[in-house]
This record gives structure tokens, sequence and C-alpha cells, in this order.
């Protein structure tokens, strides 16, 4: 395979990978990132642990996920473990408003 034939087979990934992603997006209520992957999911919690040197890492356990990474054949899971010494973000997404189902403060 030529290098111009391995640059196009990584650009068609990731365009697939991210229309995957636009039309997924809706599905979830958090953005999880971490140094070294990306996920959508419903439900996470992050935990502060301290290692037995006393450096601080971070406990994080999503469920009903998807997975932003091109080399996995199946991005939906259903939970995972992770655990990381640098920094984790959690957004929590804004859903679009549906005008038959109002939101209610």
């Amino acid at each position: 395979m030529s290098s111009d034939e391995l640059e196009d087979y990584e650009a068609a990934s990731e365009l697939k990978l991210f229309k995957e992603y636009r039309d997924v997006f809706g599905m979830f209520t958090y953005a999880v990132e971490t140094d070294n992957r990306f996920y959508l999911c419903n439900s996470v919690d992050v935990e502060t642990k301290a290692s037995p040197s006393g450096q601080a890492y971070f406990e994080v356990t999503v469920a009903d996920a998807w997975i932003w990474d091109t080399h996995r054949p199946a991005r939906f899971i259903r939970s995972a473990r992770l655990i990381t010494f640098k920094d984790v973000h959690v957004e929590e997404l804004a859903r679009p408003v549906d005008p038959e189902f109002p939101v209610i403060s």
C-alpha cells in the first residue's frame, strides 16, 4: 500500500467516524475526554484516588457509551472503567428543546 493510499484510507476512516459521531451525538448526556480517548455516555462517575506513592489519579466509570476510535469495529459499549493520571474533562451536553416536551424548571 502506498503512502497516498494509506492517507486516503485514514481520511476516509476519520470522515466515517465523524459522520457516526454526528448521528449518535443526540443519544447521549455527557462527553468525557481523557488523554487517550473521547467518549459520549449517559452515565459517568469520576473518583480521585491516591496511588501507594501518594500521586493522585482518576478512576472514571462510564456506562452506555460510544467511543471515538477509528480502530474499533464496535464503538458502542455497555460500560468501561478508565484509570488515568492526567486530566479528565466531563461536560454535560445541551439537549435540543423539543416543543412537545417543554423543560420544567
